[in-house]
């Protein structure tokens, strides 16, 4: 049998555990001196309103490892193939932790994504859509997927992705600078100010043309994603290409441990570049 293990910062939801015939992995956040399981200890709208309310920047960990490392070790051993999909290595230590837990397992494989969010979602379908080919082959199939997954948002402000460490104090002075609202991409795993435009409308519009510019693949969903509050996604959306619409997916508001680093109203598309 094969078990596909993600973490949390795929932004998908324990509900959607089922339907996506995948586990999630709870990644950790400190909310001033408490910390919580992201997704299990309090509500999308708990969070939030602590984290306005209270002006906080909270932290991020790693999932619990020996909590981990139990299930996985019954799953192996009972002949089970395991896939374990983490965020990027290049912003969280999930992915070299987990390595290093199961090294020397044969039959647990860790995947990379390179991404965040809407991305690992992404790999998620394309192991669903191919579970009946052996483990090898599917991870031929997830490793092809994983260079061609991007992530493009609008932020709010920068804060929250310089406070965590995701973004260097460069990119935050070059993205803060003259009322220019930054653009922001993940590609190859990394985050980066993509570019800047003066006025959230010509932001808006630069995101919206970048499913084109950069050869969104419609043979896969737009996720369409947020955190907190959907409005400026409403107006993106309105602003996208006709042909690009029929992709969106429903609306992502994400997950607490991601919106620790992106702050509240961030908004933007994660999608697949064509080959």
């Amino acid at each position: 049998m094969l078990r596909v293990l993600v973490d949390s910062g795929s932004s998908i939801k324990f509900s959607e555990q089922e339907k996506l015939n995948v586990e999630i992995i709870p990644l950790r956040y400190l909310m001033g001196e408490k910390e919580y399981l992201d997704g299990l200890d309090e509500t999308i709208d708990e969070f939030y309103k602590q984290l306005i309310d209270n002006r906080l920047f909270p932290q991020t960990s790693l999932p619990q490892l020996d909590v981990l490392k139990d299930k996985v070790d019954g799953y192996a051993a009972q002949g089970d193939d395991v896939i374990i999909i983490t965020i990027s290595s290049k912003i969280s230590g999930t992915y070299n932790a987990v390595c290093k837990l199961f090294e020397g397992v044969s039959n647990v494989h860790v995947v990379d994504s390179l991404s965040a969010v809407g991305g690992l979602r992404l790999i998620v379908e394309e192991i669903n859509r191919n579970r009946e080919l052996p483990v090898d082959e599917i991870l031929v199939k997830v490793n092809a997927l994983v260079p061609r997954i991007r992530v493009i948002a609008i932020p709010e402000t920068l804060d929250y992705l310089l406070k965590g460490g995701r973004l260097s104090k460069k990119e935050w002075l070059f993205g803060s600078i003259l009322n220019l609202k930054p653009l922001i991409s993940i590609i190859d795993g990394t985050v980066k100010v993509a570019s800047k435009k003066i006025g959230l409308r010509m932001a808006m519009r630069e995101c919206a043309d970048t499913l084109k510019r950069w050869n969104c693949d419609e043979n896969y969903p737009i996720i369409a994603s947020y955190t907190y509050n959907a409005e400026n996604l409403t107006k993106l959306i309105q602003m996208t290409d006709e042909a690009y619409k029929p992709l969106m997916s429903e609306y992502d508001n994400l997950c607490p441990v991601i919106a620790c680093h992106w702050g509240p109203n961030a908004f933007g598309f994660v999608f697949v570049r064509k080959n």
